[in-house]
């Protein structure tokens, strides 16, 4: 493939189109720079929950939890959801025991059934949205309602068990009064 040496700026809303078209991406929110980069960065490493919550379709699921450290482990619990505790996974989270965070949480992340150890939700699936050749599965976890897409291999569990987290190592955390990234 053959590249032109020009430089050009490209002004979407469609952050899709934004993404499959830019080398960088510029995120603004009222007029105001939100974060730069690469798509995959802007994605894999959001600079706040604005960001986290706009990039990536459908957008991220966020849920309210709260932090829980015991010797040198750190679990997060919400109605409805906790993960085992995880060592090392972050620092600064471990700052936050016993308040509440906002959990973010990347639809393709979430499987039904079988995820990582310790890791369920309390959820079952309340709406089936067909898309064509998506279906995408709306869950409540507490007072927060969780998305995922299905997938293959779902088969009849889409309708019995809510989501369960596939990577905890992909999480993302929020302080909520900030919105800026726990880690």
């Amino acid at each position: 493939m053959r590249q032109i040496p020009t430089t050009s700026v490209f002004v979407t809303h469609d952050q899709v189109e934004a993404m499959t078209l830019g080398d960088r991406v510029v995120i603004m929110r009222d007029g105001r720079v939100q974060q730069i980069g690469t798509p995959l960065q802007v994605y894999g490493k959001p600079a706040n929950k604005f960001v986290a919550g706009f990039i990536g379709a459908p957008a991220m699921n966020f849920i309210d939890v709260t932090v829980r450290s015991e010797a040198g482990a750190t679990a997060v619990e919400a109605a409805g959801l906790r993960t085992d505790g995880e060592r090392g996974r972050c620092a600064r989270a471990r700052a936050h025991n016993g308040r509440q965070v906002i959990m973010g949480c990347g639809q393709e992340h979430l499987v039904l059934g079988d995820g990582a150890p310790g890791s369920g939700f309390d959820a079952r699936v309340e709406v089936v949205e067909q898309l064509g050749s998506e279906i995408l599965l709306e869950t409540r976890v507490g007072s927060d309602s969780v998305r995922r897409p299905r997938g293959r291999g779902d088969g009849d569990r889409a309708g019995r068990s809510g989501p369960r987290l596939a990577q905890l190592g992909r999480l993302h955390f929020f302080d909520p009064e900030t919105e800026l990234p726990i880690c």
